[in-house]
């Protein structure tokens, strides 16, 4: 693979890229972007680079209007009209101010079976916004309403997480004190702002043209930022009930988002106590009702949701594992973004490992921690109850020592934990429906940990059911997809009710052998 190095205030980066694409594409996937106006079409001249090293494509039409011919010959180039093959070394001339929010790539929304609003034919620069909340990251995706083009996107933290990374502790906090709910509020709403904000300034966004936003996420984090029966969470009575999340004052949010004045923002409730609108969302773009009967969903995050189709019902249930496939909670976990070691295998005595975007390793997001408590598990360095069967050094095991990313006991304490409740929903559900692994047909993995998920090695530690690897789909964020489907559709908004309809929830903490079921999954072994 051919590799671009970056050269920014005299520090150099290398990123491994595909040709295809242009270097303003190439550098938008990492924390190193150049300044642009125009989303990359070359119509506004600001991208500028200059041409180290490598050979490239020739000027563009769009380029002379910008760059004179002396500067051409410097090797100055819009970034977005570049479109490298080989190796290539680059100085960005006009890069962009830090941000919290990193580009979002953006593709085209599945809409086969949809049809677009006919509402907003016509209209100048119609924009909507699709939005999915999650507990531990905000994405944002930028739409033409009228042709459902993709014009942008991004994602960044949820500032939440400065009061816990898990939704039990955000809830129970803020039931003791109503000011700090008024405040987590506060803070998702400032984050969704600056996240609008830098889609303005970068991009050259008008935000007033945006005329629609749609938003989907888990009930805990729509609760809290409606500010709305957020203490019904904490009262199991209520996990299978509808928990209304309603917002009192869309007009104060339209101008602190800046939207156009009449702008509409629709918040998609969710489906249950912790059955949030993000799963219904993920059920609705891989199209799970029109599968055959025995096809499962496994949405991985800090409150893991699964869904259970088998022809005539769909039975979900909500696995609190914690935010450990996220990367957090992990002595050198971090969420899967540039720096994060999402890859590691065992080769001829040495470790290698992956790194998302090339760049130098800052620690290991969860399809690493996969593959690495997979690969000690085959190496005979770690037992099946988690166990390291040598003495390990006082800071853990060393997995880049430069860099001190290392696996501690408690490390794999938690992931354990985070698998086993995985693993007892799968088995709630399947009992249910009076079903085996041997009967599933098609497995959907959402989430961005199920992006880079290694198939074989999550089914030997029994995160994922032992079947035939084809027939385990693995996808990004069906949220944030699914959001788009409903944002640009009106047939889309329809079928989710066809999805309530058919939904049975399960309170797992309630079924009568979660507990043994989840205690039989801490081992690290295939699913039985």
């Amino acid at each position: 693979m051919p590799k671009m190095i970056v050269t920014l205030q005299e520090n150099e980066r290398q990123i491994p890229f595909v040709p295809g694409r242009s270097v303003y594409e190439i550098l938008n996937e990492t924390d190193l972007r150049v300044r642009s106006g125009c989303r990359g079409i070359g119509a506004c001249g600001l991208c500028r680079i200059r041409i180290e090293k490598g050979k490239v494509n020739g000027p563009t039409e769009s380029e002379r209007i910008y760059i004179n011919n002396d500067q051409l010959n410097k090797g100055i180039r819009l970034a977005c009209q570049v479109w490298p093959k080989d190796d290539l070394k680059i100085e960005i001339i006009a890069p962009v101010p830090e941000s919290n929010w990193r580009n979002l790539p953006v593709g085209k929304a599945e809409l086969s079976s949809f049809s677009l609003n006919e509402s907003f034919q016509g209209t100048k620069f119609p924009y909507g916004i699709a939005l999915d909340l999650g507990t531990t990251n905000i994405s944002l995706s930028l739409r033409n309403l009228a042709t459902g083009q993709a014009l942008t996107g991004r994602i960044g933290k949820n500032p939440q997480l400065a009061f816990g990374s898990d939704v039990m502790t955000r809830l129970a906090i803020v039931s003791e004190d109503k000011q700090r709910a008024n405040r987590l509020s506060e803070q998702v709403v400032a984050a969704i702002s600056e996240a609008l904000w830098d889609i303005a300034t970068r991009d050259g966004i008008n935000l007033q043209c945006i005329r629609k936003m749609t938003l989907v996420g888990n009930t805990a984090m729509l609760a809290l930022l409606t500010k709305e029966n957020y203490s019904m969470l904490l009262e199991p009575v209520h996990w299978v009930d509808l928990i209304p999340c309603f917002p009192k004052d869309i007009k104060e949010w339209r101008t602190i988002w800046g939207l156009h004045p009449q702008a509409s923002i629709e918040i998609i409730q969710p489906l249950a106590g912790f059955i949030g609108s993000d799963l219904l969302a993920g059920i609705l773009v891989t199209r799970l009702l029109e599968n055959e009967g025995g096809t499962l969903f496994i949405d991985f995050g800090t409150n893991s949701e699964i869904a259970l189709w088998d022809g005539l019902t769909l039975r979900v249930v909500s696995a609190a594992g914690g935010p450990a496939f996220e990367g957090c909670g992990i002595q050198c976990g971090m969420p899967a973004e540039s720096g994060a070691i999402y890859r590691i295998f065992h080769k001829q005595g040495l470790w290698n490992f992956e790194v998302i975007t090339g760049n130098e390793p800052c620690g290991i997001c969860g399809s690493g921690m996969v593959d690495l408590i997979s690969t000690l598990l085959g190496l005979g360095e770690l037992t099946k109850i988690g166990q390291f069967v040598h003495p390990l050094p006082q800071e853990g095991f060393i997995i880049v020592k430069e860099k001190k990313i290392v696996l501690t006991k408690k490390d794999v304490d938690i992931f354990q934990r985070a698998k086993a409740a995985i693993g007892a929903g799968i088995k709630v559900l399947l009992s249910e429906a009076n079903l085996g692994y041997k009967d599933l047909r098609k497995v959907y993995v959402s989430g961005a940990f199920g992006k880079y998920l290694n198939i074989e090695n999550a089914q030997e530690i029994g995160l994922l059911p032992e079947i035939d690897a084809n027939l385990i789909e693995l996808l990004g964020n069906t949220a944030l997809s699914g959001c788009e489907n409903v944002l640009l559709s009106s047939n889309a908004a329809k079928q989710l009710d066809n999805i309530r309809e058919r939904a049975q929830i399960i309170n797992l903490s309630q079924h009568p052998y979660f507990e043994d079921l989840f205690i039989e999954n801490l081992y690290l072994q295939n699913l039985r």
